[in-house]
């Protein structure tokens, strides 16, 4: 079954539903949550919110602005960065440590990948870059972007559209 009857199921109540696309989409919202996070039990905590307000308020998807897994995925990272907003860091970063198991497929995969955005992003007017580095990789709001820039609010919100255009045509081409 597609993924917007599943939707207008839930809106009636349908428990199943809501099992199929949890089966279906909770890999990918844990992971974005886990990527954001970096803490599997945060991920855990923002999968469930993202879960629970699906079946609160299945009206808040709108199939005509795009599809369930990104839609899903947007908010999870949304949730995510709120909670890295609420937190008080609790660790020393020189306390951390890290290990990586190499996988040189992935990271094959993933230089060409960077390859393709640092060239689309390096191709963009600054002032669009900057305002996709900001949202991205700070997790700043548009809101906040504006405020921090000096730019108007629309100016920055049609800026980073056109930079996700531009980039997802670069790595759709």
């Amino acid at each position: 079954m597609d993924d917007a009857r599943l939707v207008v199921r839930i809106r009636t109540g349908d428990e199943q539903a809501m099992a199929q696309l949890y089966d279906r989409y909770s890999p990918i919202v844990y992971s974005v949550a886990l990527r954001v996070l970096g803490d599997t039990g945060g991920a855990e905590d923002v999968m469930q919110d993202v879960f629970m307000q699906l079946w609160r308020n299945p009206a808040a998807f709108d199939s005509s602005r795009g599809s369930v897994p990104a839609w899903l995925a947007v908010v999870a990272r949304n949730r995510a960065i709120d909670a890295i907003r609420k937190r008080r860091p609790a660790d020393d970063i020189a306390d951390t440590i890290v290990s990586v198991e190499p996988d040189l497929v992935g990271e094959t995969e993933r230089a060409r990948a960077v390859d393709k955005v640092r060239g689309t992003l390096g191709g963009m007017p600054a002032a669009q870059r900057k305002a996709l580095e900001m949202a991205f990789f700070e997790g700043l709001t548009h809101s906040e972007i504006a405020e921090k820039t000096g730019e108007p609010l629309g100016t920055v919100k049609t800026r980073i559209r056109s930079g996700l255009l531009a980039l997802r045509k670069a790595m759709n081409g």
